[in-house]
């Protein structure tokens, strides 16, 4: 790199202010808190199966008589299904909700529509979880309608916070800046784990009781404390540094290599600033690199979204640990996961590439699920092989949702409008989370009728689909690194 390109680099990250880490750590924690609550669901899922179905019967008599005629299910078979279902429904009406929160935090203001989402949310959750409990009220169909609407509700967090990064966050280091930001779902799931098994003695109500509350305080911070562009402040925006890496080597398209442009500005007359129209949601599908990563991380979503629904339960289930124990080991894999996603992030960073780093990991990601699958019942060994799975298949997920989605929002066709931001990442997540709502559901019918081994296997064949999704990418992005280095060799 010149030195004259070093100097404007360091200009451009000058501008970063306290603001800009305020920010940073509102957006993170906000998602965080969100998937704390969902976490919250799959670290009581033993509890709650225990609860919905009977303890006692009386054999005595036939036919045979249920003790405890409240309970929903006959068999705890039969709840592990209901809760396999639980998880589909959600996970649809969550990928229903991102379509539409893209769009709307496009067009309305991003701090009011994720308050909202987090605050209405935690009020679902405590009513599912504590409220049900508390008046011993179990019933089929209101579970199923209170996870539809908190799905929906907590489809408002990803596509805002997402935006809101992008518009203070430049493309200069965004593999580091998402990388290590986008741990906010792993510290989420750590976290909820960490709530739910220091209180899941007295109850799984009061596991649900406590993440609501904190979730819910969250949502009222985030109305008064987020600042949603720096333009709300005064700052300038992030337009200047996203015209200077156009001459570089951008990550999605343009350039091939970064002497071949030099840099330009662009100058706005009468220091008016023009205002771009929200970009619709047939655009958003059209732009490049849109369909292909949304179909690789339906896959992937799908695989990273059943460690996290069902790996305390598997653990509980295959190893006949304590529920409490298999709660905090499962934070293991969220560990790998933010080690992943932060060190994934510098190297495409580096390269300048994201598909060849994803590529890279997702090879090693099936060597690690072949060798977890095998894990003996060892809680030490377990966790390390835990951790190494997050880190192959956490890290790209984390890459893709997040820097990926960034990248695809603000590339050179939409270059400046951040409100194409939030659709395409509710186009991405949406579309992942379709992926990973069928999936639980078939997690639970080929565990109950195959076993865990063949639920590995499908996770391999589901790894394996994503890198064939964006395989013309992975070629695309090498054939241009190896031009790039031709180029330099002979100059």
């Amino acid at each position: 790199m010149a030195w004259p390109d070093v100097f404007q680099r360091g200009a451009l990250l000058s501008r970063f202010s306290h603001h800009h880490v305020v920010v940073f750590l509102l957006t993170f924690f906000s998602y965080s808190l969100l998937h704390a609550s969902r976490k919250t669901f799959s670290n009581v899922k033993v509890s709650i199966s225990k609860q919905w179905t009977p303890s006692a019967f009386n054999r005595s008599i036939e036919p045979v008589e249920v003790w405890s005629s409240n309970h929903l299910f006959p068999s705890a078979e039969e709840a592990t299904l209901f809760l396999g279902t639980l998880d589909t429904i959600f996970l649809f009406s969550y990928a229903v909700g991102l379509f539409i929160s893209g769009v709307v935090g496009d067009r309305l203001n991003l701090r009011c529509v994720l308050s909202f989402g987090m605050c209405s949310s935690a009020l679902v959750v405590f009513v599912f979880g504590t409220v049900t409990e508390w008046l011993r009220f179990y019933n089929k169909w209101l579970y199923c309608c209170l996870w539809i609407v908190n799905g929906l509700l907590q489809s408002t967090g990803w596509p805002c916070v997402v935006a809101v990064m992008g518009n203070w966050f430049g493309k200069a280091g965004r593999g580091v800046v998402f990388g290590l930001w986008s741990a906010c779902a792993s510290v989420g799931n750590i976290l909820g784990a960490c709530l739910a098994s220091s209180v899941l003695q007295y109850g799984y109500e009061y596991a649900f009781l406590v993440t609501a509350a904190v979730q819910f305080a969250g949502g009222i911070i985030i109305f008064f404390g987020l600042l949603v562009s720096p333009e709300e402040i005064g700052l300038p925006g992030i337009e200047a540094e996203e015209n200077f890496e156009e001459s570089h080597k951008p990550l999605i398209n343009g350039a091939e290599s970064e002497d071949e442009v030099e840099p330009h500005y662009p100058v706005q007359e009468g220091g008016t600033v023009t205002q771009v129209q929200a970009i619709s949601f047939y655009q958003a599908c059209c732009l490049p690199g849109v369909i292909p990563y949304s179909l690789a991380y339906a896959c992937l979503k799908l695989v990273n979204y059943s460690f996290f629904f069902w790996l305390p339960f598997y653990l509980s289930s295959n190893f006949r640990w304590k529920e409490a124990e298999a709660d905090r080991l499962s934070i293991w894999y969220d560990v790998g996961g933010i080690i992943g996603g932060t060190l994934q992030g510098f190297i495409s960073d580096v390269l300048q590439k994201r598909a060849p780093v994803l590529a890279l990991s997702l090879l090693l990601a099936i060597g690690s699920l072949v060798g977890y699958s095998r894990s003996p019942n060892d809680k030490s060994i377990n966790a390390l092989l835990m951790a190494v799975t997050g880190f192959f298949i956490g890290g790209p997920s984390n890459m893709i949702s997040s820097a990926i989605s960034a990248d695809l929002g603000r590339q050179e066709l939409v270059q400046g409008s951040s409100e194409a931001l939030a659709t395409v990442t509710g186009i991405v997540d949406g579309t992942g989370s379709i992926g990973a709502a069928v999936g639980q559901y078939l997690v639970s019918l080929i565990q109950d009728n195959l076993g865990w081994m063949w639920v590995f296997y499908f996770f391999i064949l589901m790894t394996s689909c994503t890198i064939v999704f964006i395989s013309p990418l992975i070629v695309r992005e090498m054939c241009s690194l190896m031009q790039r280095r031709q180029t330099r060799s002979t100059e």
